[in-house]
């Protein structure tokens, strides 16, 4: 199965897929309002606005599968994201990134190895998937690898389709 054909809800309750974003490059991020790594929303909003109009998404899914850090409502999570980090960016519904609940897309983007090899289990919040137009997994970059980092810029404009 490609990860475009993989049915989504966004976070006010609509379907969606990556085939909607299937001639943008997307970055999948699993998010949290109340991690340590939180503030790489900032990071995260500055990769949305810097490349979209050359081809990126970023697109978050709430997770509260570590440590409870993601608790709210999807009313309060959008609130949080758009007051305290103006996030504009795509949100989907709370979603499982790991275990026996596990979404489908997740069990698809973890198959995809880190730069260490590593595939698997996401570790934590803010593991980043970044998708190619077309729909192929390309990277993986884990939890502490911020938004911002020169390997994942440099990730980003290689799959760019504008």
């Amino acid at each position: 199965m490609s990860v475009t054909d993989i049915s989504l809800t966004t976070l006010d309750g609509h379907p969606t897929s990556l085939a909607d974003y299937s001639d943008h490059a997307v970055l999948v991020v699993n998010v949290a309002s109340k991690c340590g790594l939180t503030p790489q929303y900032a990071a995260l909003e500055q990769l949305a606005k810097d490349y979209g109009d050359r081809g990126l998404t970023v697109l978050g899914v709430p997770c509260n599968q570590f440590m409870g850090q993601e608790p709210g409502t999807a009313e309060e999570i959008q609130t949080f994201c758009a007051t305290t980090y103006g996030v504009t960016f795509p949100l989907l519904a709370k979603t499982e990134v790991n275990g026996p609940g596990r979404h489908a897309l997740y069990a698809e983007l973890t198959k995809t190895p880190d730069a260490d090899g590593q595939a698997g289990d996401v570790q934590w919040n803010f593991e980043k998937f970044l998708i190619a137009p077309g729909g192929d997994v390309v990277n993986r970059f884990r939890p502490r690898t911020v938004p911002d980092a020169p390997e994942i810029v440099a990730a980003i404009e290689a799959v760019l389709p504008n």
